[in-house]
């Protein structure tokens, strides 16, 4: 009889929102095979999920996640993948950029090399202010290469140099004047942060919530005149759709649009 391992990653979903729960607090929530392959499978079915509003991406233990898994990386070099299947760190990234939902970090502990990079390829991003985080990979001959893209697209310039190159730890305050970081606010404050957000989330219609997220990474390194000749085409078209004629007659109405959970 196969025995059933226990998930690495755990979804609930609730008022709308899709609580998606690293949880490998053995080896602090490292990009192993199966929990990429698991924390996949869940973005997947939070994303088909009509109900859901937004996806909030935390972990278990003392830590949210310490990047991938050193010895299956040194397995990897030897020509012993644990599963060819699993998606990339890579492909990951894109999972959680690309996502039809807004994707809120809930941080709960330290974050280190690729861990850092899904907190930089979610859309909000609130941490305790106890938490910290290290570009670890240049102290063990390596090149933070993967995580620079999505990093690179948060962090301020001169902040992203510092800590890629020295791999120094640094604070969640450092964190947010970086860019990286939406907020940090005290431990106690930090479960209020979140569900203010999400509450603006539940009030969002999808379809234009969806469509804000998608403009956002269209206009990064776009031309002015073009960013603003596409911005003009999509504002005509949200403007005379179903959605805004609903969001007009709730806001006249002083009652909630049909989509808010």
């Amino acid at each position: 009889m196969t025995e059933q391992r226990a998930a690495l990653v755990r979804m609930e979903v609730e008022r709308g929102a899709a609580r998606i729960v690293l949880d490998s607090p053995r080896n602090r929530n490292a990009l192993s095979a199966r929990l990429r392959t698991e924390l996949a499978a869940r973005l997947r079915e939070a994303a088909a999920d009509p109900g859901v509003r937004a996806v909030v991406l935390t972990g278990a233990g003392p830590a949210f996640c310490s990047g991938m898994d050193l010895s299956e990386v040194e397995a990897e070099l030897r020509g012993e993948s644990p599963d060819p299947s699993a998606p990339t760190l890579p492909e990951l990234i894109e999972q959680v950029m690309d996502c039809p939902v807004p994707v809120v970090v809930l941080l709960n502990g330290p974050v280190r090399a690729g861990g850092v990079g899904l907190v930089a390829a979610a859309d909000i991003a609130i941490a305790p202010d106890t938490v910290t985080f290290a570009f670890t990979e240049v102290r063990i001959g390596v090149v933070p290469a993967i995580i620079s893209v999505p990093v690179a697209a948060r962090m301020h310039d001169r902040q992203l140099s510092r800590y890629l190159l020295t791999g120094e730890t640094f604070g969640a305050a450092e964190a947010a004047a970086a860019g990286l970081l939406t907020a940090a606010v005290p431990a106690e404050a930090v479960d209020a942060a979140v569900e203010g957000v999400l509450d603006g989330l539940r009030l969002a219609a999808p379809r234009a919530a969806a469509r804000t997220k998608e403009l956002l990474r269209e206009l990064r390194g776009m031309d002015r005149t073009a960013a603003l000749h596409l911005a003009e085409r999509i504002s005509a078209e949200f403007f005379a759709s179903d959605d805004a004629a609903e969001g007009r007659a709730a806001f006249f109405g002083r009652r909630p649009p049909r989509w808010a959970v």
